[in-house]
């Protein structure tokens, strides 16, 4: 079994619809191969793949490159992924499986506070995040990490979301009548996506049209 970095933390038929969505994906990955597999949520909602057949070897490698792994081992130095559970002055909390406090000296993105990075950077809670584990606690974001919340200032806008999948976050977009205002929404979890606006598309505006209609925190990412 293989328990991906993903989280599904929604309840009753958006729960249904969101562990249908994720077989899909993952059939998707796994289509050329000669496994079975079954999707399903572990008590502390990460989600879980069991896979069987002649190349279920390949097919766990698959879904731990496109979703990371939640692990039970660590070891000092190497690189894990949590999703983002909690924040305060100290820094940000994530769930690796077990709880994994970065302290603020370990973000490494920038002045401010852990909530006025979040807000800048539009990290929207249970994002899945790369982390370098140490041993003494002294956690630290991975440079890629970094990188790619950097990125995202660096293009042009974003909306990022969660508690919706990426096809209701489509359909959103659409009925709110902005689907000319957006490049792609791009999936960042299960329930985490990120809208991709096109140039001269203002962030906060598109998240003011649709934000009626999605019951999810979403952060707007400002280009710098």
């Amino acid at each position: 079994m293989v328990v991906l970095a993903t989280k599904c933390y929604v309840t009753g038929d958006a729960h249904d619809r969101a562990l249908d969505g994720m077989t899909s994906l993952v059939a998707n990955e796994l289509g050329d191969l000669d496994v079975e597999f079954e999707v399903g949520v572990r008590y502390d909602d990460f989600v879980s793949v069991t896979v069987s057949g002649d190349d279920e070897t390949v097919a766990r490698n698959v879904l731990r490159e496109e979703w990371g792994e939640i692990t039970d081992h660590f070891t000092d130095g190497e690189t894990y992924v949590g999703t983002l559970e909690g924040w305060d002055e100290d820094g940000f909390v994530l769930d690796a499986g077990t709880e994994i406090r970065i302290p603020s000296n370990g973000l490494g993105l920038g002045a401010g506070s852990p909530e006025q990075i979040r807000d800048r950077l539009g990290i929207v809670q249970h994002l899945s995040l790369r982390f370098v584990y140490d041993d003494d606690g002294d956690h630290e974001l991975a440079d890629a990490e970094r990188d790619r919340l950097y990125d995202w200032t660096r293009g042009q806008g974003r909306v990022n979301v969660n508690s919706a999948t990426r096809a209701e976050v489509r359909a959103t977009v659409n009925r709110a009548g902005h689907a000319n205002d957006i490049v792609t929404v791009e999936r960042l979890g299960l329930l985490e996506q990120s809208i991709v606006c096109r140039e001269n598309t203002d962030p906060p505006g598109l998240l003011a049209a649709i934000g009626g209609y999605l019951p999810s925190e979403l952060k707007a990412v400002i280009p710098q």
